[in-house]
Parts: C-alpha cells; structure tokens; sequence
C-alpha cells in the first residue's frame, strides 16, 4: 500500500483472511456474528466501525461513497466527535456514536472503515484524491487575528509514540518576518506554548477546528490527526515525518496520492528533527514572501 500496489495488498490481505481462525458466521459473541470474512458487500446492510484513531477514519471516509455504491445501506458507528462530520459524508445514511456495547442498528454485515478499499478492492482511481471528501457544518469561531502568514502548528500526537513528538522549543524557530504563528496543540501547558511563541487558538470541537484550518494560511503539524482533517477539506498543510513513518506516507518525497494538499517534510536521520525544521523554516519563508496574507 505505501508503494501503491493496491492489487497485490488485497491479494496478501485475501491470504491473511484466509488463514485467519474465526468461529462459525452467525455464532459466537454478538459482536463477531456479523464480521465481515471477505464476501461481497452488494446489496447488504453494511455497518462500518472505526475501532482505530479519528486519523484513520477520516482517511477511510472517502470510501463510503462507493461502497454505497453496491451496498443497500451504509450505517458508520464512528468517535462521537466526528459525528458531524461523517453525517455530512456522501454515501453515509445512518451515523452512530462508538461506545462499548451492541451498535443500536439492524445490519447484515459488520466491517471496519480500513477494511473497506480491501472489500471494494479498490485501485489507485479511487483511493488517489481529486476533490475535497468532507464538509463541515456551519460553526461560528474567532477570527484569526495578525498581519502576516496565518500557520498553525501541531508539534506532538499523544503519548504511545513519541517518534513523532517534535521539541517546542524547535518551532519556535520558525518564526520569520511575515509569519504569525497559533497554536492549535490541545491541552498544552503555557511553558511549551511560550517555546513556540505561538497563540493559542485550539479547539476540542473537529468541526471549530476544520474551521480554523479553512481560515489559516497553511498548517505545520507532525503525523496526525489534523494532518487528515487538513488534506479531506482540501487545506494545505505541511506534515513532518520521523525516518520510519506510517505506511500510508511514502518513505520518501513530498507528496502523498492520498492528499494532494499536503507537503510531506521526512527526517533523513531518526530523531533529528532540528534538521527537518531548518528545512521547514526556508520553505516557509520563501512562502510568506510569494503568498503574503492581505491585511
């Protein structure tokens, strides 16, 4: 898949279904009667599950549409904030909040969102982006204040992987005349928002927040959640890759068929993050001398 040999992954995914030990379809726990083992999904109640990040989901969400294409109904049980979001999806009738128990819906067959393109099996056609997949709902946020370059800036993602968690300290040196950083980093203590001598401007709320990217010039953020908000509504954004990145970025390059908005920036040395901000930061300067922000 990071190679784009789409064909080839369904065929090892196949084998791996295949070999994969499941009890009988329609026995066992509730909540393994109905998974899908790799039939076809025409003309089928289909419920879609995103088990992974909010990342993953919005990613996958441009393939309800053409799985609503064969299926006779599309029910997606998806992280309660994205909810307005996914039911403004095409090819989406039914949303559903993701909690532990029994999804409150009548389906015949239960598959997860990153099992789709598998299911559908889908070419490069469908999966490379040619328009933005997602809308958003009317949302009234504050304004984005400063005379210059509006960039927004996402330094960490969590704590399982701190591969891509870059220093704050770093970003502070993106700052260049014309350039007027905000933060978007949730929950981030004052300490590391004076590092990057950003404002803050985050939001919990993904709708505010797709909001806020449509009205930023441009965001710089490390693989995350926001790097696939951005690259669905169409946003440009700058995403930071350490040496060993995820399997949906290229090992190399700038470019990902998945989101033609995004610029990819990658470590040529694991953990040297200094180096990819320098980069970053001459890239930036050159745009905010091309592209002024108007006043």
């Amino acid at each position: 898949m990071r190679a784009g040999d789409f064909a080839r992954a369904w065929t090892i995914n196949d084998r791996d279904l295949a070999a994969a030990s499941h009890p009988a379809k329609h026995t066992g726990p509730r909540h393994l009667q109905r998974i899908w083992r790799g039939e076809s999904l025409t003309d089928k109640h289909v419920l879609v599950r995103c088990y992974h990040g909010l990342g993953d989901t919005l990613q996958f969400l441009r393939f309800m549409q053409p799985l609503r294409g064969v299926a006779r109904s599309v029910t997606v049980w998806c992280q309660a904030g994205l909810l307005p979001l996914v039911e403004r999806t095409r090819g989406v009738d039914r949303v559903l909040a993701l909690h532990e128990g029994t999804p409150e819906a009548d389906f015949e067959v239960d598959i997860e969102i990153m099992e789709v393109p598998h299911a559908l099996r889908v070419g490069r056609e469908r999966i490379e982006m040619r328009a933005p997949y997602l809308t958003l709902p009317p949302k009234s946020i504050a304004s984005v204040d400063g005379d210059g370059l509006a960039v927004g800036l996402v330094w960490e993602v969590g704590q399982w992987d701190k591969r891509r968690a870059i220093p704050p300290g770093l970003l502070g040196r993106l700052a260049a005349p014309g350039v007027v950083l905000h933060s978007l980093q949730a929950d981030v203590a004052q300490e590391e928002l004076a590092q990057t001598g950003a404002r803050d401007i985050s939001t919990p709320d993904i709708a505010a927040l797709g909001h806020l990217l449509r009205r930023l010039d441009l965001v710089i953020c490390v693989d995350t959640m926001i790097a696939h908000l951005a690259g669905a509504l169409g946003c440009e954004a700058w995403v930071l890759l350490h040496a060993d990145c995820d399997w949906r970025w290229p090992a190399s390059g700038c470019r990902s068929l998945w989101y033609p908005s995004l610029r990819l920036f990658h470590q040529r040395t694991a953990g040297d993050w200094g180096a990819v901000i320098a980069e970053v930061r001459e890239a930036l300067v050159q745009r905010a001398k091309s592209a002024p922000r108007d006043a």
